[in-house]
């Protein structure tokens, strides 16, 4: 159903969109970093929060775009449309009831979760987390509608637009931070403006005629059933990346217990980590849109070979993004005005995840992009929320309290994870089970 040209056409954008947010992201914390070690403490407490939302929803969106991708497998464009326009009003409804409990027990629970961090850590956080929960619709918005460009084929409009978006946070967090010398509230600022652009932005171009989905009326009245549908695929997929950014914030509860050198080396390591990630989770959005579209065409060993091809590249992306981030952790560390000790430690980990990542990291993550399309969701929530337990959780805490081994600990329970993951979902793909699955209920 995809001709190299085509399959390309999709990736590259894709990847392209990845590594930029990530660069974006890396730049930003380097920024922050500049304001000292309790401002970039509180924002990486904060992002644990942060991430675990937008993870949810992000995961919601795809996992209901993933029935559009199948209707338009099948040739439906009207039915692929509603489904768009029941997505958005889901994601829309639900980001908003987060915000405003975001906003109004942020105090409790910022205390709750991250216990006794010092004074200054939390003031910031405070202020932060309050700004940047206003942005949950909007970011909300624009991965739900980025992800239905996507199961169109159109990977490019969504990279524009976040490309724009994240220039426009690195220029106000430049203005903010070292111009009016606002800090963590300036960093928040620029984050809150970018992502109001990037939803209205997606918006607008989901109005725009000759795209196989077209949304003009985003009133749309709820049809409980479709809804119920885009729930039965979205809220799995929303769960197992909601339950694992919710282990890693247990981890992160850890970590804040450890002092602020060592919450400094975790976030700025977690981001270049984040950096070899994100070109291979390229490929596995791309893989979401073919493994769909094949499904829906009912083609299913051509969606079972596109699910070993990706993975595949999503490999050999992988180990290119590792090296690249082992030549240039040292500058970075510099470059962000860490402090000698965090610095050192940011290394030493970093170097460590280079070398263990590419032999475990793409069996553990990407098959499972594939199979969710074709609608398995439920076999990929279970899996990752037992051996984020039982692996990261588990290993991390013992490691920390019985060996007193420091950050080390969180990537020792994470190369655990990654290994018996990467084994059960290489078994799933070749049980063949995961093309059994309906997405699609007439």
């Amino acid at each position: 159903m995809f001709s190299k040209r085509q399959l390309w056409g999709l990736l590259i954008p894709l990847i392209i969109e990845q590594l930029l947010n990530s660069l974006m992201g890396t730049a930003d914390t380097m920024m922050v970093s500049r304001a000292g070690s309790a401002a970039i403490s509180a924002v990486s407490l904060v992002d644990a929060i942060n991430v675990l939302i937008i993870l949810v929803f992000s995961a919601m969106a795809t996992g209901g775009a993933s029935i559009c991708a199948q209707y338009i497998g099948r040739k439906q464009a009207d039915r692929a449309t509603e489904t768009g326009k029941q997505l958005l009003l889901t994601v829309a409804s639900l980001s908003v009831a987060v915000m405003l409990i975001l906003i109004l027990f942020r105090n409790g629970l910022l205390r709750l979760i991250f216990g006794k961090v010092e004074a200054d850590v939390m003031e910031n956080a405070l202020v932060y987390l309050f700004i940047t929960a206003l942005s949950y619709p909007f970011i909300g918005l624009y991965n739900a509608g980025a992800a239905l460009f996507r199961v169109c084929g159109n990977s490019r409009l969504p990279m524009v637009i976040s490309l724009v978006c994240n220039l426009v946070n690195i220029a106000g967090n430049a203005f903010l931070i070292f111009g009016l010398n606002m800090g963590v509230a300036g960093a928040a600022l620029a984050t809150l403006v970018s992502r109001v652009l990037c939803g209205v932005a997606v918006l607008a171009f989901l109005r725009l005629p000759h795209q196989a989905i077209v949304i003009r009326k985003f009133g749309a009245r709820p049809d409980l059933p479709l809804i119920r549908n885009i729930l039965s695929i979205g809220l799995p997929s929303g769960m197992e990346n909601g339950m694992f950014q919710f282990g890693k914030l247990v981890i992160q509860s850890t970590v804040s217990t450890m002092g602020t050198v060592a919450i400094a080396a975790q976030a700025m390591t977690s981001a270049l980590e984040g950096v070899t990630s994100n070109a291979p989770v390229g490929v596995g959005l791309g893989m979401m849109t073919v493994a769909g579209q094949c499904m829906g065409a009912g083609k299913v060993e051509e969606a079972k070979k596109s699910i070993a091809k990706l993975t595949f590249y999503g490999g050999i992306a992988t180990l290119i993004s590792c090296a690249v981030i082992a030549l240039l952790v040292r500058p970075i560390t510099v470059i962000g005005g860490m402090e000698a000790e965090a610095a050192q430690m940011c290394v030493r980990l970093s170097l460590l995840i280079c070398v263990v990542k590419p032999l475990f990291w793409p069996l553990s993550f990407l098959p499972a992009y594939g199979m969710r399309a074709a609608g398995d969701v439920r076999f990929s929530m279970i899996l990752s929320s037992v051996t984020m337990w039982v692996c990261r959780v588990a290993i991390t805490i013992a490691l920390v309290k019985f060996f007193e081994m420091g950050p080390l600990a969180v990537w020792l329970g994470m190369f655990a994870d990654w290994a018996v993951r990467s084994g059960f979902f290489f078994w799933r793909y070749k049980s063949g089970k995961w093309a059994q699955k309906a997405v699609i209920r007439e």
